[in-house]
């Protein structure tokens, strides 16, 4: 009685078996109904060079509230663009890649080391990652004391050398003033000069016209 109960089971997993390798067996490809295209994503970053990226989290200080508040983790860079050579400092979120953070490093800027601990630090900025520029305090903590040290000290390198950058600019712009009133002050001497010429001439043409008049 038992193998009797027991063969309608062997039989129906032998059909089940048989239609499962007949599925297999089949080789049919099925087109897709939805086909998806690639889609170019632009960040901003593409006319930029990285000088330096590193893994943090940001703070920014809430005037109103008086407390330090996460803007995000995610990655800091420091991106020179090809053309102007202005570098911003811009920071955005792992997974939703919202700017945290977005402003130039220019000069007088400085960044200094927050007080208590060794892998935060903190700088004042122009920051646009809003939409529109707004004074703002940030502080950035690192998994490591040297990663801060590195970003600070880069960060310093960026604002010395674009107050270098002033200073040239500056020198420039005086050694081509100088220049503009040395060419003006000759040009108003060779005038003079010239004016000094043609009254001697008129003076010597009246002469010989009262010269050349018969006396009576």
């Amino acid at each position: 009685m038992a193998s009797i109960s027991n063969e309608p089971e062997r039989e129906h997993r032998d059909e089940e078996e048989s239609g499962a390798n007949e599925d297999e067996d089949t080789g049919a490809q099925v087109a897709p109904i939805v086909r998806l295209e690639e889609v170019a994503v632009t960040t901003g970053e593409e006319d930029e060079d990285t000088l330096l990226d590193l893994k943090s989290k940001m703070y920014r200080f809430d005037k109103d509230g008086s407390q330090w508040k996460e803007r995000g983790a995610g990655t800091v860079k420091f991106l020179k663009h090809r053309e102007s050579g202005k570098i911003r400092l811009v920071m955005r979120q792992s997974k939703t890649l919202k700017i945290c953070a977005n402003h130039l490093v220019t000069s007088g800027m400085s960044v200094q080391e927050h007080a208590g601990n060794d892998k935060s630090c903190v700088w004042h900025a122009r920051d646009f990652s809003d939409g529109e520029l707004k004074d703002e305090l940030f502080c950035i903590r690192f998994a490591s004391v040297e990663n801060c040290k590195a970003f600070m000290q880069k960060f310093k390198e960026v604002a010395e050398s674009e107050e270098e950058k002033e200073e040239s600019k500056d020198a420039s712009d005086a050694a081509g003033l100088l220049e503009k009133l040395t060419v003006e002050e000759k040009e108003t001497k060779e005038k003079a000069v010239e004016k000094e010429e043609n009254k001697k001439c008129e003076a010597v043409e009246e002469n010989k016209t009262e010269e050349s008049v018969p006396s009576t």
